[in-house]
């Protein structure tokens, strides 16, 4: 169990990186539109992160903070229901772009900063 959560942690690294990547990489495009990889990498992220959860037990001893796991599945919930609802938009405005952004970084600070 504990290389199979170390795996999905590999991977939702990997993938909320590439979430933040992504978002960066739009910045500067004009018209702004959204990248149809923000969705893969989210909905990667969100698997990874339940496949974490179900293997926590195997591998530590210590007990899983459901807060935390609770408030960063919200937030990668949060930015798919936003992805899905701009995919199809041929602008990406401004506040949408923030909003995304702020909540793939809040969600990096409360991985690393939350203990």
């Amino acid at each position: 169990m504990k290389v199979a959560f170390y795996i999905a942690f590999a991977v939702h690294l990997v993938a909320i990186l590439g979430i933040l990547a992504l978002l960066v990489i739009s910045w500067k495009k004009s018209p702004r539109a959204l990248n149809p990889g923000v969705l893969h990498a989210t909905a990667t992220a969100l698997l990874a992160g339940i496949v974490m959860v179900f293997t926590w037990s195997g591998g530590h001893d210590t007990e899983i903070n459901h807060m935390k796991v609770g408030i960063k599945f919200l937030i990668v919930l949060a930015l798919l229901v936003i992805g899905f609802v701009n995919l199809k938009k041929k602008t990406f405005t401004d506040r949408t772009f923030t909003v995304m952004l702020g909540l793939t970084i809040t969600n990096i600070l409360i991985a690393y900063g939350w203990r």
